[in-house]
């Protein structure tokens, strides 16, 4: 099967790298959800995300542009950093002080819904956590589908070769009281942006690559009939929202997953 056309938006910290103190972006980055700043002509942008640096890349039809275009981006984020005295922090979770809450951009997440595909696409509630301050980063993907194609079944697929298999590197349980337990989707006009992966996979270029293939594999297991029984779909879920490892294992026989 040809790649399908892939996009991302994934978010990242700014840390006080003195003091490990997690930074709010508000202020610091520019850009917004309605006017994302641009970093070049070819349609790379960052933006203020509420505490977090979220960047846009454009769609990408090779994983070699794929790559470039999140280092890309990676790199503005960084010397923009640098040049605040911070540094960058991949990390899907983090809690923030109180003094880097006192905004109200800092205090907004939440306000567009997502839903969930196990649920035969119902909305999402609103993200809480027991922690106020508890903040996330996620690392979206965004993948061009035919008319044809099944866009629930997609999400599933996604949730079993990327959002499953993610948990072998992405270790952090603190996100999903947020976002990004099992099935979680926006349609999109070109197709649909797959919700549940957290930023993990923007760590450095082999993830991204491995990013790049999981989701190919994903929509090439739907495109051949691939489907899931009840009790595979129960299992895709259970080992995203509870993090089960044992549960994992057993996917990856079932499925004969590497």
């Amino acid at each position: 099967m040809q790649s399908v056309v892939k996009g991302c938006d994934p978010e990242l910290f700014l840390i006080d790298e003195a003091t490990g103190n997690f930074i709010s972006s508000v202020g610091l980055i520019g850009g917004s959800k309605v006017r994302p700043k641009p970093i070049d002509d070819e349609g790379n942008a960052v933006q203020e995300d509420n505490v977090t640096v979220e960047f846009n890349i454009p769609p990408c039809k090779t994983s070699a542009d794929f790559v470039k275009h999140i280092n890309k981006n990676k790199e503005w984020i960084k010397e923009r950093a640098e040049m605040l005295g911070f540094g960058i922090s991949i990390k899907p979770s983090a809690v923030f002080s109180d003094s880097e809450l006192n905004s109200r951009e800092a205090r907004t997440f939440g306000c567009e819904p997502d839903f969930n595909a196990w649920e035969n696409g119902a909305q999402n509630p609103r993200p809480y956590a027991d922690n106020p301050n508890l903040r996330s980063c996620g690392g979206h993907i965004h993948i061009t589908l035919e008319p044809e194609d099944d866009l629930l079944m997609v999400v599933k697929a996604m949730d079993l070769f990327v959002g499953c298999m993610m948990l072998e590197f992405d270790h952090d349980k603190d996100r999903r009281q947020l976002y990004g337990k099992a099935g979680a989707f926006r349609k999109k006009s070109y197709g649909v942006e797959y919700r549940t992966a957290s930023n993990a996979w923007i760590m450095d270029d082999e993830k991204i690559q491995w990013a790049w293939d999981q989701t190919d594999k994903a929509v090439e297991f739907v495109r051949s009939g691939g489907t899931f029984t009840e009790q595979q779909g129960e299992m895709i879920q259970r080992t995203i929202n509870n993090s089960d490892m044992e549960m994992l294992a057993a996917l990856k026989k079932e499925f004969g997953l590497k």
